[in-house]
């Protein structure tokens, strides 16, 4: 009836008819019946609608594109719109890969989300990485959050620096990680920062006081890492103490309770009580200070002269358990009691605490060796990044325990620092 109407009344009432009828057929579900009445009168934006209503896109394209290419995007708004409301997540990813991106975040599915991303440009894939490590990180995943940087790169974005200060920050304060086992995590994050910091330096942030610190994390992380290695070798116990104890320089950035506990325990290990006595009172008195919530009674006494900061963050919690707290309490008792120890810090030719790098009397800076942190006095070997060198002693000793060991731990650390220090000097020795 509606088409006879359209033959044979005058336009005006066969408008009127079509307006009646068209959406009596698509009530009736007869969507493309509709759309073909309105396109008889050339009503083309009714006829896309009556097609969309039918969920019919193929057809509704088709007509924006050859009638009114002024509704290709309302037919493409349109679909995204059905599409995201119907879940239908990898038929959105061909139409508008950024929508899609988006509901994959919005369902938690974050490996489909990062799978999709990296198919996308470095952008996109980073501002996804960006809020999946956000997200892991705040369910208290930043080893996965980490994993991700290892995976696809540290870019030098700003908007991205919390997210490394907190995996860092998050990692250095984790239980756990004082052992040979605690290896390939440190060796992430070292290669992470490391990655960031070559990016850093190509970027408008270069020498920018971030930048700064990102590299002393790496140098931080790096030691943390050549500490495990070292402690999975029986021959360089005494090589994890001293970077235990090197890592007391960089307080500000680490929680300090932790940082004295580790040291103390290390230089009690290897026979280095006076320093162990020290440094576990110190431990001892920052315990305390994390109870009453101030750092204010901390007598600073037994660090003048040295590079061991005063001025560090109170940590926000204890970082050692109470029994091990309680331990180190009865031997601090036990050796103060005794009155065998004297209460100095061990010095060395300059008459300054043995690993401090600055002579408080003079001021000079000495370079800390890659191996162990300690200040290089003398028989220094340099490497062609400036300000990189090591102790030749603690150098050879490093080596000869590779080639005794064959510890692949050891040998990934040999491989970093010739990455990071533009190669290994010529009088490294070889092993395969």
């Amino acid at each position: 009836a509606a088409e006879l109407a359209i033959k044979f009344l005058p336009p005006q009432r066969s408008l009127e008819v079509v307006q009646v009828v068209g959406p009596q057929l698509i009530g009736i579900g007869k969507h493309s019946a509709a759309a073909e009445l309105y396109l008889n009168l050339d009503l083309v934006k009714e006829a896309i609608d009556a097609f969309i209503e039918g969920e019919e896109w193929n057809k509704a394209k088709r007509v924006a594109k050859e009638l009114d290419p002024r509704y290709e995007d309302y037919v493409d708004q349109h679909y995204k719109e059905f599409l995201k409301n119907k879940g239908k997540v990898d038929s959105l990813v061909g139409v508008d890969v950024v929508a899609a991106l988006d509901l994959y975040v919005e369902q938690g599915q974050w490996d489909k989300c990062i799978e999709t991303a990296t198919k996308q440009n470095y952008k996109i894939l980073h501002k996804y990485v960006a809020l999946y490590a956000t997200h892991l990180i705040r369910e208290g995943g930043y080893s996965q959050a980490l994993a991700l940087y290892v995976q696809h790169g540290a870019p030098a974005n700003p908007q991205n620096f919390n997210i490394y200060k907190r995996i860092f920050t998050d990692m250095v304060s984790s239980p756990g990680t004082n052992s040979a086992e605690a290896y390939h995590n440190w060796a992430d994050l070292r290669d992470v920062l490391f990655n960031l910091c070559e990016n850093l330096v190509k970027s408008s942030e270069a020498n920018s006081p971030a930048h700064e610190e990102f590299e002393t994390m790496l140098l931080i992380a790096h030691y943390y890492a050549t500490r495990s290695a070292a402690q999975s070798v029986k021959q360089l116990e005494t090589v994890a103490a001293r970077l235990s104890v090197s890592l007391l320089r960089h307080t500000q950035l680490l929680p300090a309770d932790k940082a004295f506990y580790e040291a103390g325990i290390a230089a009690k290990a290897v026979g280095w009580e006076n320093m162990a006595f020290i440094f576990l009172n110190r431990f001892l008195d920052l315990t305390d200070a994390i109870e009453e919530g101030t750092l204010d009674a901390l007598d600073h006494s037994d660090f003048q002269d040295t590079d061991i900061p005063f001025e560090v963050p109170l940590p926000a919690k204890q970082h050692v358990p109470e029994a091990q707290r309680e331990e180190v309490r009865d031997w601090v008792l036990t050796v103060s009691m005794d009155q065998r120890l004297e209460q100095v810090l061990p010095r060395d030719e300059r008459g300054v605490y043995e690993a401090s790098l600055v002579a408080a009397s003079t001021g000079v800076r000495a370079l800390p060796c890659l191996i162990t942190g300690y200040p290089i006095l003398r028989n220094k070997i340099e490497f062609k990044r400036p300000g990189k060198a090591a102790n030749k002693d603690n150098w050879n000793k490093f080596l000869m325990a590779i080639k005794t060991s064959h510890s692949p731990v050891c040998q990934d650390v040999l491989k970093f620092i010739s990455q990071w220090c533009g190669g290994l000097p010529s009088t490294s020795f070889s092993f395969q």
